[in-house]
């Protein structure tokens, strides 16, 4: 009988203190994440990001522009674990000053 692999937590957190015009994308998780992309939805216009690592303490900014403070929107986050295995996580944009 196999056992099922143990839950994977989002190895992210989100710093929204300049929001809605800029998101701060930090890797609080304990390995580097490898080929990572941000690709925004919604209103306003953020520039698609990719980096080919993020270690552990590191942070991608994404910067998004002629966002209304109201409106939310989603970015959505892919990476790579350093198996290649590849998790997808749909990060909300909320307006304001709110916590990850």
């Amino acid at each position: 009988m196999q056992h099922p692999s143990t839950a994977y937590a989002v190895p992210f957190t989100v710093d929204r203190s300049h929001a809605p015009r800029r998101y701060e994308l930090v890797n609080t998780g304990s390995e580097p994440v490898h080929a990572l992309s941000l690709t925004h939805l919604g209103n306003g216009y953020a520039p698609p990001l990719a980096v080919n690592r993020l270690d552990p303490g590191r942070s991608l900014t994404l910067a998004v522009f002629g966002a209304d403070p109201e409106d939310t929107g989603v970015v959505v986050v892919r990476w790579r674990r350093p198996d290649r295995s590849e998790y997808l996580w749909r990060m909300s944009l909320v307006g304001g000053r709110r916590a990850a």
